[in-house]
């Protein structure tokens, strides 16, 4: 029988027992390494009966695994696939999308996770959450906490271990010192989630918080790119935070410049329009007719995670993060606004529908 695959912190283990969906760890040869409660529920067996089963004997899933496991060991990020059919044993087909993720401390073992609908949707109505995916920022907000004071201790040991080292031999603990930063900045970006404030909403003025975007991007990543502005001049004040609206608009810029690495043009277009509505919390419907585009003219987003762009962990680019999308579509949802995209080789549209701020409180904005 295969050995377990064992985590190397305590902290995971404990999520692991606690993650409502079934997952399971799978070996270079796709059989079972260990399963956590859930997956025991959901199998109707317990992890000791499952350990070094063909994971495909055990479970039925009308999709092609092998490549999809292959795909995603081979390019050492995250892999989701939608609205799948999954059964097990007697049990009848239950439609899951399935979350295959390489584990970084042994490349060839997988996490396989099944989001069935059913416990999706129990999650969202328990939770107050949309997607089972919002679970996972919580778990991977706990990780971040716990695994960033380790890796200060291990680049402090690296510097220390520099200084006694000739010239030649410090570009390896270079290498460690900036590789944990990296890891540190990507932790950092997982708990904004959980630590970005409410917003402090007042009325401001969509221009003004472009403008500031548009600056920052020129002097740093879209340095390469022309921006055009296409302005309604017209257009009233929204009612948002303002330095999470540029910093929104930052977010979209970003992503437009780093799809167009040999450059290109971003156009910020605005306008008015009263066709989309959106209902609120309170079951009311509420206008949303301030609308910002950030179009650019890059290669456009892989068909295979457009529908899931806005989800956390999901990228189109190599070594790509998936929250800035994610990120910025919960800060929209935050300010009742509404976030979507249309891509096409050659044209991508982000488009931020935002309400109106009340009248009471235009002034703000002049």
């Amino acid at each position: 029988m295969t050995p377990a695959y064992r985590m190397p912190y305590p902290v995971p283990g404990v999520v692991w027992a606690s993650l409502p969906l079934p997952a399971l760890l799978l070996d270079r040869d796709a059989r079972i390494l260990e399963v956590n409660p859930a997956a025991e529920t959901f199998l109707n067996t317990s992890d000791k009966a499952l350990r070094g089963q063909p994971a495909f004997d055990r479970l039925a899933i009308d999709a092609p695994m092998e490549e999809a496991l292959a795909r995603a060991r081979a390019n050492q990020s995250p892999l989701n696939i939608n609205d799948v059919d999954v059964t097990s044993g007697e049990r009848p087909p239950v439609q899951c999308t399935i979350h295959l993720a390489p584990m970084h401390d042994n490349p060839d073992v997988v996490m396989l996770i099944l989001s069935p609908r059913e416990i999706a949707d129990r999650l969202g109505r328990s939770m107050g959450v949309k997607t089972a995916a919002r679970s996972a920022i919580g778990m991977a907000e706990m990780l971040a906490h716990e695994i960033k004071n380790p890796l200060a201790g291990i680049s402090g040991a690296a510097q220390l271990l520099s200084m006694s080292l000739a010239p030649e031999d410090q570009e390896l603990t270079d290498l460690i010192v900036e590789e944990t930063r990296r890891i540190v900045k990507l932790l950092e970006q997982v708990e904004q989630f959980g630590n970005l404030r409410p917003p402090d909403r007042k009325a401001v003025n969509i221009h003004d918080a472009l403008d500031r975007a548009r600056r920052s991007a020129l002097v740093g990543f879209a340095a390469h790119m022309t921006i055009v502005e296409d302005y309604d001049p017209s257009l009233p004040p929204t009612f948002a935070d303002s330095d999470q609206l540029m910093q929104v608009f930052l977010n979209l810029i970003k992503n437009a410049a780093e799809a167009c690495k040999d450059g290109g043009t971003i156009r910020l277009h605005t306008f008015y329009d009263l066709s989309l509505r959106l209902r609120r919390k309170d079951g009311a419907s509420a206008a949303l007719p301030l609308n910002v585009e950030i179009i650019d003219d890059g290669p456009g987003i892989p068909p295979d995670i457009a529908a899931n762009i806005f989800e956390p962990f999901v990228s189109g680019r190599e070594n790509g993060t998936g929250l800035g999308l994610a990120l910025v579509s919960k800060i929209i949802s935050d300010h009742e606004g509404w976030i979507s995209v249309d891509s096409v080789p050659g044209r991508t549209v982000f488009r931020v529908s935002l309400p109106m701020a009340p009248r009471d409180r235009r002034k703000e904005a002049e």
